[in-house]
């Protein structure tokens, strides 16, 4: 059973709220960190806000901090959810499951705990098959699904085996992260070389902050299973792909936002996601390269509030939609 357990230390040091860098103004008066026991393994979270849920779910090598520019906008209308997943940040990193089946489970006992049964979801890169894994598996619980910058394993045509230096550099770490132990051997005592350049090349034209990479490069460099958890998504990927084939029989039926970037998947993910959704739209952030909540915040901030609007209009005690629309 999940629970917030008052005997569950609060969360403290750089992985948390009150202790990451450059927060935007006002964070911590809206936004608080806190564990959440849901009885398979302690998540961590950043909440903060009013008004019907909103669980937003990160994507690979980062944590909760990639949805920093966002949420504070965001809490104006919403109680926002950010989580780590299991393995990554201040969450915990048991040995095992990392197939979206569990990773999804993970977030519906964590949403309980916290008190909202039914709340919109938004996930990014490998957020994004756990936000479809948890769409599919547990339909009963999102309103509306929000996701970007991802294929779905199982479901996606799979990318050949040569590619073009541009597009290698960008993808080659899906094959490297998938290995049993050997890409720890390597990578540790070089997280700053090989994640940095991850960083990189999926950025494009528009690169992240430097204070941005060092902040999420050592959270990956903190310890052995901080990067063994990092990896662990990719290697539970042929799980994964068993699990969608089966979920691609049952077409979601939600409104769904499939968002790329213009210098990154573009047009892919809204293909991805009418290959296992009926209702989608679709949209490309122009000149944005992957890291779309850190590299177009405003953007996505408009796409994603106009999309949501109608999920937080409805809520219970929700304010006139014309209010919103005039900024009241």
């Amino acid at each position: 059973m999940s629970s917030l357990s008052a005997d569950l230390p609060i969360p403290e040091g750089p992985g948390s709220a009150s202790g990451a860098p450059n927060l935007p103004d006002g964070f911590t008066g809206t936004f608080t960190s806190r564990y959440v026991d849901t009885g398979e393994v302690r998540l961590h979270a950043v909440t903060g806000g009013g008004g019907p849920p909103l669980l937003l779910v990160h994507g690979w090598p980062q944590t909760w901090y990639a949805w920093r520019m966002l949420m504070p906008e965001l809490a104006r209308d919403f109680t926002v959810v950010a989580v780590d997943q299991r393995g990554i940040g201040l969450s915990g990193k048991p040995e095992d499951g990392y197939d979206t089946a569990t990773l999804a489970s993970d977030l519906v006992a964590l949403m309980d705990a916290l008190g909202h049964p039914r709340f919109a979801l938004y996930g990014t890169d490998v957020g994004m098959p756990i936000a479809y894994a948890l769409a599919a598996d547990h339909p009963d619980r999102i309103e509306r699904l929000i996701v970007s910058e991802a294929p779905l394993p199982g479901i996606s045509p799979s990318p050949p085996l040569f590619l073009p230096p541009a597009l290698n550099a960008r993808l080659w770490h899906l094959a490297f992260n998938q290995l049993p132990k050997i890409n720890e051997q390597l990578v540790t005592g070089r997280e700053e070389i090989f994640f940095g350049a991850e960083f990189d090349a999926s950025a494009g034209t528009n690169k992240l902050p430097g204070y941005a990479v060092r902040y999420y490069i050592d959270t990956l460099a903190a310890s052995p299973d901080a990067l063994r958890g990092s990896f662990e998504f990719y290697r539970a990927i042929p799980t994964t792909i068993a699990q969608n084939q089966q979920r691609m029989q049952r077409r979601l039926t939600l409104p769904v936002l499939a968002i790329g970037g213009g210098e990154s998947s573009g047009e892919g993910v809204g293909n991805t996601m009418k290959l296992a959704a009926d209702d989608v739209q679709a949209m490309v952030i122009p000149g944005c390269g992957h890291w779309v909540a850190e590299q177009a915040p405003d953007e996505l901030l408009a796409a994603v509030t106009a999309f949501l609007a109608p999920y937080r209009d409805a809520a219970p005690g929700a304010q006139n939609p014309s209010a919103h629309a005039a900024g009241v």
